[in-house]
């Protein structure tokens, strides 16, 4: 077990640093001018010898290896460096608004496994029903509309037509109160279920039908078992390991999707501040902003195998066997 966390802890590191590479020579070689985020348009009217002074002044005039090698030794020592767009320290600004993404990407991630796996198991009850057949075009229908349209298409009706709901944004001006943010969710919640549930809810509902297909089940019901304690008790116990492989598989897509949502609104959290970053090349700011969120994915990955084999151990006991296979 020491082995294998070592490796997966290596693997981490390894990829976290890849990912840092690519992103930064990326960034510094796509086009447009880097001094626009930290100057503005005075960048514009700047002479040779004053843009040379600029470039100095934020380390850009150096080789891009150069760059690399003194923002990594800044950055494990716990200097990301400066946002060139807010002129501020790259984590005090990410620390003012992560909460805001958590907060939304957090109720949409917990809401939607919640309704995909009680819509999973309702049509896995019913398969082959009428109610089953309505639910699987409907849910199929929802789920291949983009989500930003569908984002565009709400605000219209409950925004725009009805008044009910604002437009975006995380609360109003002067609030921030639990109810001022939770009426600020609505929507952005409602676009973030309807463009992932039915994709995990099929995904829970095949596999919950494998389920009931098994001999066991016949035994059960032989036993004259109820059928929602075969189904719940022993079913869902059964196809447990797979779904939460699948929720920590579903991390990048809740993120994803989340960025995407927060532009629509207006929503002032990790997404838009991204967008943000890769438009007026805030080199610092994006880079820190990439490696976190592919932390993130990564970490979850990594905790959704360890809790599946936690879960049923034969999945642990079938890679030492096919490890020892391989060694002979």
């Amino acid at each position: 077990m020491l082995r294998a966390f070592g490796k997966k802890l290596l693997l981490l590191i390894v990829f976290m640093f890849a990912l840092s590479v690519i992103v930064f020579f990326l960034a510094r070689l796509a086009p447009g001018d880097p001094l626009l985020a930290y100057y503005g348009e005075a960048a514009e009217r700047m002479n040779a010898e004053q843009r040379m002074a600029a470039m100095a002044r934020l380390s850009l005039d150096r080789p891009i290896p150069a760059q690399y090698v003194s923002w990594l030794k800044s950055a494990l020592a716990g200097d990301f460096g400066i946002s060139h767009q807010y002129k501020r320290d790259v984590l005090s600004v990410i620390g003012a608004l992560w909460k805001n993404t958590l907060l939304l990407g957090g109720v949409s991630y917990v809401l939607t496994f919640v309704f995909a796996g009680l819509l999973g198991i309702f049509c896995a009850a019913k398969e082959g029903s009428r109610v089953d057949r309505v639910i699987y075009r409907v849910g199929t229908a929802t789920s291949v509309i983009p989500s930003f349209f569908a984002a565009l298409l709400l605000i219209l009706i409950f925004s725009v037509n009805m008044r009910l709901l604002p437009t975006g944004g995380a609360y109003f001006i002067g609030g921030g109160g639990a109810g001022d943010r939770a009426v600020h969710l609505i929507l952005p919640v409602a676009v973030m279920i309807l463009s992932h549930l039915w994709y995990y809810a099929y995904m829970i509902r095949n596999r919950m039908i494998e389920e009931l297909r098994r001999d066991y089940i016949l035994l059960l019901r032989v036993k004259r078992l109820g059928a929602l304690r075969i189904l719940f008790r022993h079913c869902l116990r059964n196809a447990l390991p797979m779904i939460i492989t699948i929720m920590a598989v579903s991390v990048p897509h809740i993120i994803a999707g989340t960025y995407i949502v927060e532009l629509v609104f207006g929503y002032p959290g990790i997404g838009t501040l991204t967008f943000e970053s890769a438009r007026y090349r805030d080199y610092n700011m994006l880079s820190v902003l990439t490696l976190i969120t592919g932390l993130v994915v990564l970490v979850c990955n990594v905790a959704g195998q360890e809790l599946s084999e936690i879960l049923d151990p034969r999945m642990r006991h079938d890679e030492v066997i096919e490890a020892d296979e391989y060694a002979e």
